[in-house]
């Protein structure tokens, strides 16, 4: 595992745990690396400190110090407001609605022409499924982050 410091094309800088350096850039190159924030792809390696081992001077031992227990903040913690509430819409979006994956275009406009029973759906749509929709007149709304197991 590596760990990363992050910052996204909006200068939100953020950290991200992966299976290998190889591992990051294939997500990378696919758009798969997403800024908790902004939910934008444009995400490139900031610079950041080494993980240093120091000697604990009482017992002698070597003990690591790193940059996320020297800033006295966890690193699955929010690092930003916005983060806070991304994840509060996230909750909230789960418990109230369903998720039907990429079928949302094909479940949203068959819910607005009557075809089946009206509910609260979330999903992934193309910019092209989208468009349509919204030509048709189907009410949808985008949702400012990235479907859970398909970011960073």
């Amino acid at each position: 595992m590596i760990r990363y410091a992050l910052r996204c094309a909006a200068d939100h800088r953020f950290e991200s745990w992966f299976q290998s350096a190889s591992a990051y850039d294939g997500l990378a190159e696919r758009g798969l690396v997403s800024c908790p924030v902004c939910g934008g792809n444009d995400v490139t390696k900031a610079m950041m400190a080494p993980r240093v081992a120091s000697v604990d001077a009482p017992e002698g031992k070597r003990v690591a110090v790193d940059q996320a227990a020297a800033q006295n903040r966890p690193l699955s913690g929010p690092a930003h407001p916005a983060e806070q509430m991304l994840k509060a819409l996230r909750d909230h979006v789960e418990k109230t609605s369903t998720y039907v994956g990429r079928r949302f275009a094909a479940e949203a406009r068959a819910m607005h022409l009557g075809e089946r029973d009206e509910g609260a759906i979330h999903g992934e749509a193309t910019p092209e499924e989208a468009r349509a929709l919204i030509e048709e007149g189907v009410p949808i709304a985008p949702l400012p982050m990235p479907i859970r197991g398909k970011s960073n």
